[in-house]
């Protein structure tokens, strides 16, 4: 089977062809890039740069996606639509679509924005009965609302002196780079915006199960252990 792993970053895989153009699979990609990774990637970043596997293609998904017309047979993106502007999701799935064969398998992991909600009420509801704290209660609403108003990249704000001040400069903003949420999905606004797109059949699944063959050994959505990669996400599948 022929999967794509849109916008994959450093959770790559090798049952799959991924694709991004962030900077860690551009140099991954890349001889050159390979041999200066190592000076410039540290702590964190160093280790998930290591532990990317399989084949990774560098592409700027902003000018569609790299391949024919019902030409592969599943499609997974993580925590990816979100970071789109609302006004072009409908064009990107209308290319998702384009790629897969028909009866093809589109698999969307999102943010779950009923999982935020409900976790800054029961907050809320605490913080008014004095059982949750001030101080907690403000850290539900950054859960809730940080990834889309903060201006600075997460992991540039853990540098310090010059390298923080220079991958502000050179890279820009968090919303420059990509990493601010545009927009937030629930079990009922995901599908709507599928079948919008021509997709069939949307569902909730979970983060081990799929209809396509064998997915926990894709080590996309958990780890060898089982456990799942990102709680609080929502998992949607789709035929094209």
């Amino acid at each position: 089977m022929t999967v794509l792993n849109l916008g994959c970053g450093y959770q790559t895989s090798d049952r799959c062809t991924n694709i991004d153009w962030s900077l860690p699979v551009r140099m991954k990609g890349s001889r050159v890039g390979r041999m200066v990774a190592p000076m410039i990637l540290t702590g964190d970043r160093r280790t998930a740069y290591d532990a990317m596997d399989g084949d990774v293609m560098r592409h700027n998904l902003k000018k569609g996606i790299p391949f024919a017309d019902q030409s592969v047979d599943g499609v997974y993106h993580s925590h990816l639509l979100e970071h789109l502007d609302y006004d072009v999701v409908p064009t990107f799935l209308k290319e998702v679509k384009r790629v897969l064969k028909p009866g093809g398998v589109h698999r969307i992991v999102v943010p779950d924005l009923e999982f935020e909600a409900r976790r800054y009420i029961e907050s809320l509801d605490g913080a008014l009965r004095g059982d949750v704290t001030n101080e907690d209660h403000e850290w539900n609403i950054l859960l809730l609302i940080h990834q889309m108003v903060r201006k600075e990249s997460w992991g540039t704000s853990q540098r310090t002196g010059l390298r923080r001040w220079t991958e502000n400069t050179v890279l820009g903003d968090a919303r420059k780079r990509g990493e601010t949420h545009q927009w937030m999905y629930d079990q009922v606004s995901l599908p709507a915006v599928l079948k919008e797109a021509g997709f069939v059949d949307p569902k909730v699944v979970s983060f081990n199960t799929s209809t396509l063959e064998d997915w926990p050994e894709y080590l996309l959505d958990q780890d060898e252990a089982g456990t799942e990669y990102r709680p609080g996400s929502l998992y949607v599948e789709a035929r094209a």
